[in-house]
């Protein structure tokens, strides 16, 4: 895939670009193997439960490749990183204080011992994430791994359905497309392909990717994307989308051209394909189970209404498996509260809000438009998708928005090169 990406600008800004007195240009790159470190976090993500494969995979050897991918990624930063350089992140910050409600109220081992072990790894994540903000820097880096790396799992996905399409369009799922090579749900599925297409169209506006790159990932994406029947990823993209251009429109002429065309194309599919659009969008469902979003609304409410200590309500009943009576919670702030209490939810808050603001203060750029299509992807998906309290892609989406949004490391100013004129002594001046 040819990227077209530069440290420093948009394409051509490094020679055109006036220096500031006294500062210097940023390191030479970020090293390689620090890609490596962030594919192995996404691996550490995929999860372990999901849809049924071609070749039955234990649940044991999922959790034994995706707890290998964290561990190397933590042992690989920390050999990239041996000197502890690290950069200040109210983010990363926020989430080493999310540990300490996790560990308290996982102590009390309600939820079994898996809570400490949730906890151990939501430690090792964030280690890691501590590792690697000395190369949070405000570039594409993370970006174009991110892309590249989920481009790949899409890839298996695709593989999977030209395989087995039965497998990978199960009735037990609606025919939703899931992964039939590794288990990976609708929802996680339209997830990927909704966040490499609204970064990839941002990059594509920003000039930073060929038009034949994009193509290459955006079609298939967005193919896979409709085929998940995903309405929360779409919503999220769409949202995403208009907010993050929306940021450019004033100093950008690709950002208004590209935002013109989109509503001119929205408005001529509403009109055209309304009635494939709705049927699409309901899924085959009656408007009663659309109403009460698929079942959730009562495992919510009964989630809501169960007694709590104080503790429990502070504090939360320890790290599990985003559940309520044996029922996917799907909803990351109820989750939150469930584990983490309301100390959990609101670290979880300022973690947004602090992104959200970051952003707003930064000057319009590629970089903040990216950030803040991630931003505002993560909240609408908290809505209908637990994972904002563990390790999970949502944080990895937000540890993304945190990079772009770090400001360029202070380099060392050059050293002068004028020698100071040595003063001659009055009697030299006499013999001379």
């Amino acid at each position: 895939m040819a990227w077209d990406l530069r440290r420093g600008g948009l394409p051509g800004e490094a020679d055109t670009a006036v220096k500031r007195p006294g500062t210097a240009q940023r390191p030479a790159g970020t090293p390689k193997l620090v890609g490596v470190v962030w594919g192995l976090l996404i691996l550490n993500t995929l999860g372990s439960a999901g849809a049924k494969t071609i070749v039955p995979l234990p649940r044991s050897l999922i959790q034994l490749v995706t707890m290998g991918a964290l561990g190397a990624a933590f042992a690989l930063a920390l050999a990239l990183n041996l000197r502890l350089r690290i950069r200040p992140s109210a983010f990363v910050l926020l989430l080493t204080l999310l540990l300490v409600p996790s560990v308290i109220s996982s102590l009390g081992l309600e939820v079994g011992f898996g809570a400490l072990f949730r906890c151990s790894r939501l430690a090792l994540f964030v280690g890691t994430l501590w590792l690697l903000t000395r190369w949070w820097d405000g570039s594409f880096t993370f970006v174009r791994t991110h892309i590249r790396v989920y481009f790949v799992v899409l890839g298996s996905v695709a593989a999977g359905l030209v395989v087995s399409p039965g497998t990978a369009m199960p009735e037990y799922y609606g025919g939703r497309l899931v992964g039939a090579l590794w288990p990976l749900t609708p929802p996680q599925i339209g997830q990927y392909a909704a966040v490499i297409i609204g970064l990839t169209v941002l990059l594509a506006i920003g000039r930073l990717i060929d038009r034949t790159s994009a193509t290459v990932v955006m079609v298939p994406s967005l193919v896979l994307l409709a085929m998940t029947h995903t309405r929360t990823a779409t919503l999220g993209l769409l949202i995403g989308l208009v907010l993050a251009i929306g940021s450019l429109v004033l100093t950008s002429a690709a950002a208004r051209r590209f935002f013109s065309w989109a509503v001119l194309c929205a408005v001529v599919a509403a009109a055209v394909f309304a009635s494939a659009l709705q049927a699409w969008f309901l899924r085959g469902q009656s408007k009663e189970n659309f109403s009460n979003l698929t079942g959730r609304a009562k495992v919510w409410d009964a989630l809501l209404a169960a007694p709590r200590t104080s503790a429990e309500q502070l504090f939360g009943m320890g790290l599990g498996d985003k559940s309520f009576g044996g029922l996917p919670i799907d909803n990351s702030w109820l989750a939150v509260y469930n584990e983490q209490g309301l100390i959990g939810v609101a670290l979880v808050a300022a973690v947004i809000l602090v992104l959200g603001g970051v952003a707003l203060l930064r000057p319009p750029s590629v970089p903040r438009a990216c950030a803040i299509f991630l931003i505002s992807y993560v909240a609408i998906s908290s809505y209908t998708e637990a994972g904002l309290g563990d390790a999970s892609p949502y944080l990895l989406h937000l540890a993304l928005a945190a990079s772009l949004l770090a400001a360029p490391a202070a380099a060392t100013p050059p050293l002068t090169t004028d020698v100071p004129r040595r003063r001659v002594p009055r009697w030299a001046q006499e013999r001379r």
